[in-house]
């Protein structure tokens, strides 16, 4: 274990005394708002935290007005420190971020029941927590709002926001698969420990947000499943770490809706994708937006809502060097796809010249042709 201690030290530059402390603090499955309340009252100092006594806890259930959890006390005298250390890191590939790492985000020590540690696999060193962007929504998302997710998101390819989501079906997955595809960094929070990944499904979807340098985050320790007490939880700290969320799709009765409604009580922007109004999945979309969330439907609308500016990325000057023929079919086929027929009436141009232009611009990687015999813009 030596050398997870000193890789330990690397990361995060802090005392691995401390760094035991914080996991024990992980292995106590209670309400996280006590938890931060607790760490608060002791001035942020985890080891002191970890020895509060009876009479400190009198204060604390007065000063907070909050219910001390029962047996708190023997729950704590029983924690093993060591042993939650080394079952903790079993993973040589687990890191750990506390509240006392410079990495640890500005805007999540701002909500009322900040988590004290995260594990995490991935890489934080090169995302900016300042241009987080939330995205939640139903795990039975149309494919509506996953093309419109995926278009919003593509909006900001190659810049340097980041999208924070929970790894859940529908369009939590949309949302990290989107941002991957751009060269976006994401990450994912999850409800359980970092070796069981949840859905199973979503398994190489883990691995790509990791290996894309981006970083799966939980607040549980290893071995820990994914019960469904921990997805609320979750949720505080998917928009916790952003200054703003964006619903894809919600009912009126979500997780989506929880997601929304803690957006709102962080005091952080709040903004929806409009959708189908006879879709069930849009009710909570259109409560939301009745009660005043931002209009989304490109990724502009994200920009001014959130007030970023964004460094635009270097654009190919591939299209400035196209003929005047090569251009005409780009406007054609701008908005829909069309086949080679409707391209012809549309350009009304020698039959081989178009064929020889359509060519060329596959072969740039401009457009494609789909299997149907349409040709549309990538």
């Amino acid at each position: 274990m030596s050398t997870k201690i000193n890789q330990l030290k690397l990361n995060t530059g802090e005392d691995v005394e401390k760094i035991k402390y914080y996991c024990a603090f992980s292995y106590l499955f209670i309400r996280p708002l006590f938890k931060s309340k607790l760490f608060e009252y002791f001035d942020y100092d985890i080891k002191r935290t970890f020895e509060v006594n009876s009479y400190d806890l009198k204060n604390i259930a007065q000063y907070y007005d909050i219910a001390v959890p029962k047996n708190f006390l023997k729950k704590i005298d029983e924690l093993d420190i060591d042993k939650c250390f080394n079952e903790a890191f079993s993973d040589e590939e687990v890191k750990i971020l506390t509240y006392e790492d410079e990495k640890y985000p500005d805007y999540l020590k701002e909500i009322p029941d900040f988590p004290l540690s995260l594990f995490y696999k991935g890489n934080l060193d090169e995302i900016d927590f300042n241009y987080a962007l939330a995205v939640v929504g139903s795990r039975n998302a149309s494919m509506q709002a996953k093309i419109a997710l995926d278009n919003i998101i593509s909006g900001f390819k190659g810049t340097n926001i980041a999208i924070v989501s929970g790894l859940a079906y529908g369009i939590d997955t949309q949302a990290h698969l989107s941002a991957i595809k751009n060269n976006l960094k994401t990450i994912a929070v999850i409800g359980s420990g970092l070796d069981i990944i949840y859905p199973s499904s979503n398994k190489k979807l883990f691995y790509d947000i990791v290996d894309s340098n981006g970083a799966v985050l939980s607040e549980y320790p290893l071995k820990t499943k994914p019960l469904a007490r921990n997805f609320p939880q979750r949720n505080r700290i998917v928009t916790g770490l952003a200054k703003g969320t964006l619903v894809g799709e919600a009912r009126l009765k979500s997780g989506a809706m929880i997601s929304a409604n803690l957006t709102l009580e962080y005091n952080r922007e709040l903004m929806c994708i409009p959708g189908n109004i006879t879709n069930p999945n849009t009710q909570g979309i259109y409560h939301l937006i009745k009660n005043g969330a931002a209009i989304v439907t490109n990724s502009n609308d994200i920009l001014e809502q959130m007030n970023w500016e964004i460094e635009e990325p270097q654009k190919n000057d591939t299209i400035s060097s196209l003929d005047d023929l090569q251009k005409r079919i780009l406007i054609s086929i701008s908005l829909d796809a069309k086949t080679f027929d409707e391209i012809m009436d549309d350009i009304k141009e020698n039959v081989s010249l178009i064929m020889a232009s359509l060519t060329q611009l596959e072969l740039l990687g401009i457009i494609k042709q789909a299997e149907n015999k349409y040709y549309k813009c990538i």
